[in-house]
């Protein structure tokens, strides 16, 4: 294997948001983070290169989108997912929760209804509510140890006015792979009652064997018209500090509102080591991507055995996707409050509580896998034996 995933690298002391600052969030030092969702993995090396000789030039000025920059992206889409998009189409933001932003600002007004589907990553309901709109929710449903979608319930939400959809496709944390099938019966209602979809892609790359994630807008050319795609290599490559992220627009009125508003607010300039971020994973990311997710599955096996053997009080929702793990433990605890004392206090770890993601979560934790399997282990074994300790009490 050419790179080594099993290597602890010490991030303390870097301003790493993940690693420096337990005390501040969790009450005490020392707290073992598997909750925010970067890795402790150095990106490829080509980026790493990349970055490097464009730092060593000494000039950090404006800089703007170049064709190899867009050819990397059209190549990865092509390669990687069977998407053959225009250049065209292509435009860019700081992140996918910006790009969101400024979306539900440029197509709906105050007061609209937005529709999610929860449990869902959290600022779904900031760029939702913090933009003055309301919250439509389409509840994901808990079967048989899968997520599924309540189709009918989508259709009544349609009927009633919504104007939007926010898709998280991957789904985090429930790690959910929608079908073809799902995508397909999503996008007929949201053409049928004229609901722009925005499918939030960002996790597009992380999927287990078994499962393949299928571009909403590459369905069908009215899915394509009626939808945004947000997207970029953050969660990929561990690349999320570098603020850049891709748009995706096939249709020219959407691109044209979208850009106008992401010039208005002055979003439109480009990060000088975002773009080269881009353009070297994109270009050179296939065989570091394609030996981290057979680590990323190993430590999904560790988790679902450990947790089986010592933790038979939980149940794990398997994910096809993503490094994201959403744990049920309302065999220990449905109270968020509980499950934080638990984590902080007497396991010395941080995993996600679930509430944050929605009412649906309280009483499972998200954990972040994406780490080197040592670190899981130790994280676990301190969980499993506090939780052990507060069972017993």
């Amino acid at each position: 294997m050419k790179y080594d995933f099993d290597k602890v690298i010490d991030r303390t002391n870097t301003a790493s948001y993940k690693w420096d600052q337990s005390e501040k969030m969790f009450g005490r030092a020392g707290v073992l983070p598997l909750w925010v969702a970067d890795m402790d993995f150095q990106a490829p090396k080509e980026v790493v290169e990349a970055i490097t000789r464009r730092a060593e030039h000494g000039l950090y000025g404006y800089s703007f989108r170049t064709q190899t920059y867009y050819d990397a992206i059209i190549g990865w889409l092509s390669r990687r997912h069977g998407w053959n998009i225009e250049q065209d189409w292509i435009t860019s933001s700081p992140g996918v929760v910006p790009a969101m932003s400024v979306i539900v600002q440029a197509f709906t007004e105050p007061g609209d209804s937005i529709i999610l589907q929860s449990p869902v990553y959290y600022p779904f309901y900031d760029v939702i509510q913090l933009n003055g709109r309301k919250v439509v929710d389409n509840a994901l449903v808990l079967k048989d140890g899968q997520y599924t979608m309540d189709f009918d319930l989508l259709e009544r939400q349609a009927q009633e006015g919504a104007k939007m959809l926010l898709l998280c496709s991957p789904h985090n944390p429930g790690g959910r792979v929608w079908s073809r099938e799902e995508l397909q019966r999503v996008g007929d209602i949201c053409v049928k009652y004229n609901i722009l979809v925005v499918a939030d892609e960002i996790h597009h790359d992380l999927v287990f064997p078994g499962h393949k994630h299928i571009p909403f807008a590459s369905i069908s050319e009215s899915f394509a018209q009626q939808s945004i795609t947000c997207m970029a290599p953050s969660k990929t490559f561990n690349l999320a500090g570098l603020a850049a992220a891709v748009v995706i627009i096939p249709n020219s009125e959407h691109r044209t509102k979208y850009n106008q508003l992401l010039k208005t607010l002055s979003l439109h300039m480009e990060s000088y080591f975002g773009l080269t971020a881009i353009e070297s994973a994109y270009t050179y990311g296939d065989e570091w991507l394609d030996q981290l997710i057979p680590y990323l599955e190993g430590n999904l096996e560790t988790l679902i055995q450990f947790v089986g053997e010592h933790l038979p009080q939980v149940n794990v929702i398997k994910p096809e996707g993503t490094y994201l793990v959403w744990l049920d433990c309302r065999g220990i605890s449905d109270d968020p409050q509980t499950l934080k004392k638990l984590m902080w206090e007497k396991a010395g770890v941080a995993f996600n509580e679930g509430s944050m993601f929605g009412k649906q979560g309280a009483g499972f934790l998200r954990v972040n896998i994406a780490c080197p399997r040592s670190l899981l282990l130790k994280a676990l074994q301190q969980f499993a034996e506090a939780a052990g300790s507060a069972i017993k009490q």
